[in-house]
């Protein structure tokens, strides 16, 4: 008798890991989209949501260490990319209702309550993989998420 192999689990992909990846000069790029690429040969389901889409348009439309600000109908063209390479965790009433549980239970404020909102929608979506390279901001959720760390190591 055979035992069918488990189906690989589903990962979110934080939005560092998209930049990394669709950019050449940051310096993570290269390990970006090798753990994509790994992920996807394993058959893992590659999640994102909105809330990365809007920070992706946010973060790359002003200007950083590693590139200037790069023009919207070039960002557009990326978000398009990625909605058809990715499905997307809808956010709606039961990611406010996990966002509330989370925060209830773990302090946080300010920019935190962006990670929570990762946290509380891969929650809701039945996600519990999380691939970042900022591990130590999502450390404190690890009762609700297992983080995969964009480098491996120390």
């Amino acid at each position: 008798m055979t035992t069918a192999a488990a189906a690989p689990e589903p990962v979110f992909l934080d939005t560092n890991v998209l930049i990394y990846a669709a950019i050449p000069a940051f310096p993570l790029h290269g390990e970006a989209v090798l753990r994509i690429t790994e992920l996807e040969a394993a058959g893992a389901p590659l999640w994102i949501s909105r809330q990365t889409l809007r920070e992706y348009l946010s973060a790359l439309s002003r200007p950083s260490t590693y590139t200037p600000p790069i023009e919207m109908v070039s960002l557009l063209a990326d978000i398009a990319s990625l909605l058809a390479r990715f499905p997307v965790v809808e956010d709606g009433p039961s990611v406010t209702a996990a966002l509330v549980t989370i925060l209830a239970a773990v302090p946080c404020g300010g920019k935190q309550v962006y990670d929570v909102n990762i946290v509380a929608t891969m929650t809701s979506g039945g996600i519990r993989r999380l691939l970042t390279h900022n591990v130590g901001d999502f450390r404190r959720f690890s009762q609700w998420i297992d983080i995969i760390p964009l480098q491996s190591g120390p």
